[in-house]
């Protein structure tokens, strides 16, 4: 389990950021809102 700390660390940042972007508007940021949450997917996937 301590070797999974790094991604899940990324994981979270990741979804912190798609997070952030949507409280700003979905309709303003809707394409980095798709891209934080792809990158925490493959993220998750490739780690896990």
């Amino acid at each position: 389990m301590m070797t999974k700390i790094f991604p899940a660390i990324m994981v979270l940042l990741s979804l912190g950021a798609a997070a952030t972007y949507l409280s700003a508007g979905w309709q303003a940021n809707w394409r980095m809102v798709l891209y934080w949450s792809a990158a925490s997917v493959i993220t998750t996937v490739v780690t896990w």
